[in-house]
């Protein structure tokens, strides 16, 4: 196994299967973040990830971490939280700033740097990126994004700046996306705040067939549209 080097003329990608063992899952380096780049990795199973200064790296784990949206974990104490919860949640209201809020909810650093914000504000403008947002009175206090992929969504990063408010904005997601008959969620890799809320590694293989089959799956136009979720 070897690291691709990708080439700027062309948006082909090697096999995820040629991915290396360590780090796990890095498969390639190179290429850019245009639109049609980034959605040819995500229909094959693939995503960028990277630290400022560094090349573009692509990644494809094995496993993969992964939530199936109706076995989300409701903890007894979230469970009473939501019931008198102070938060409205919201739809791709505001997803510039749920990307840049992302970006700075690291304190370790971030792998959300300007040219990442940018290419996901292209693809949300195309219709393939979607924002939650989670809002007490008038102020921002969580959210999450992603990418579609068909019934398959790809969350890339959350937020939270208020008790429960990340763990609010993937509840009221997961209810919102199983209504219009979202399948999988992809957590891409498994952590524990994600663990906690349900997420389960499967291997990579399996996860690649579900990718296969749930993007064929299209889902009412009415999902994406701007909206309030509770």
């Amino acid at each position: 196994m070897r690291l691709i080097q990708l080439s700027r003329d062309s948006i082909a990608f090697p096999s995820p299967e040629g991915a290396l063992r360590e780090p796990n899952g890095l498969l390639a380096l190179g290429g850019d973040l245009s639109p049609a780049r980034l959605l040819m990795a995500y229909q094959r199973g693939i995503f960028p990830w990277f630290s400022p200064g560094d090349p573009i790296l692509w990644w494809s784990p094995d496993p993969r971490a992964v939530l199936y949206p109706e076995r989300f974990h409701l903890s007894r104490s979230m469970k009473r939280f939501h019931r008198n919860s102070p938060y409205r949640v919201t739809l791709n209201h505001t997803f510039e700033r749920v990307i840049s809020e992302c970006a700075d909810d690291r304190d370790e650093g971030t792998w959300i740097t300007p040219d990442i914000i940018d290419a996901y504000k292209r693809l949300h403008e195309l219709g393939h990126a979607h924002s939650v947002e989670v809002w007490e009175d008038n102020e921002l206090v969580g959210g999450m994004y992603g990418v579609t992929q068909g019934a398959l969504f790809c969350g890339e990063s959350m937020f939270s700046r208020r008790e429960n408010a990340s763990k609010t904005a993937l509840l009221v997601f997961c209810q919102h996306f199983l209504s219009y008959s979202g399948k999988l969620i992809d957590c891409q890799v498994l952590n524990a705040h994600t663990a906690s809320l349900g997420a389960i590694e499967i291997p990579r293989r399996e996860y690649l067939e579900h990718l296969s089959k749930f993007r064929a799956h299209q889902l009412a136009s009415y999902c994406w549209v701007p909206q309030i979720l509770s």
